[in-house]
């Protein structure tokens, strides 16, 4: 099964929000995936409803202490398996910044848990390109990008895509990719418009389905849930579905 990075460069653009509950809608399919915090404002951690997780205990002991991520990862209620995030994971790139080898610690320690050849796994990146970001996009087999259906994200993909393209460059191996629209509005001409450009700018990689606008999705994190825990009958919840549907079907887990 792949590894797929979930990255942006631009905050509240749903990205947390997708590894969420794509990663529950996998485990609804029994596919108990792994998700991976990694950034250091552990919005993903507490979305899954964990607190206090110490720096020991969360990636940040993978990356100070070398602790297996097997053993730093936790069930949750949903099916999946979360690796936490703490606050310390802030200091990774001040204290391994000039290490060479540290861009490929987390493809490392995937591998060592055996997790390239099981569940999916789900990486929430930070939305810098620094040491923690470029663990994830070298661990990862695949990169999808959440843009919310407004004018400045979709500039920011543009930057996106130019910064793989130079990391595949620089690094010879190729980074496959699909941008998901997210908080996307029906009734606003804005959101189609932004999503046809992108159709038209990247033929092929934009999603099918659409993460609407949703009340829920927004409450969900509050109660520590994801959205078919907590609204299952909600057009959130019908959302993610259909999008692990559509990115079960071209192969983008396996």
């Amino acid at each position: 099964m792949a590894v797929i990075a979930v990255f942006n460069q631009k905050g509240g653009v749903g990205k947390t929000t997708t590894t969420l509950n794509l990663a529950a809608a996998l485990a609804r399919d029994g596919l108990r995936p792994v998700a991976i915090d990694l950034d250091p404002q552990s919005h993903l951690t507490l979305a899954a409803g964990m607190r206090h997780v110490s720096g020991p205990e969360s990636i940040f002991g993978f990356f100070s202490s070398d602790t297996p991520l097997d053993a730093l990862a936790r069930d949750t209620p949903g099916g999946m398996r979360l690796v936490p995030s703490s606050l310390g994971l802030s200091k990774v790139d001040a204290l391994h910044g000039s290490d060479a080898g540290i861009s490929r610690k987390l493809a490392r320690g995937v591998e060592a848990a055996g997790w390239s050849q099981t569940p999916p796994v789900l990486i929430d990146c930070c939305p810098m390109l620094g040491v923690l970001t470029l663990n994830a996009l070298l661990a990862a087999h695949r990169v999808l990008i959440p843009l919310s259906a407004d004018y400045l994200s979709l500039q920011g993909v543009h930057r996106i895509s130019a910064a793989l393209d130079a990391l595949e460059s620089r690094s010879g191996r190729q980074f496959p990719r699909r941008i998901v629209v997210s908080r996307y509005d029906a009734r606003r001409k804005l959101s189609f418009r932004i999503y046809r450009d992108l159709q038209e700018t990247y033929p092929g990689l934009v999603c099918e389905t659409r993460i609407h606008e949703c009340v829920s999705l927004a409450e969900a994190p509050l109660h520590g849930r994801d959205i078919f825990a907590y609204a299952p009958g909600s057009q959130g919840a019908a959302d993610f579905r259909l999008l692990r549907e559509e990115l079960q079907a071209a192969g983008f887990f396996a």
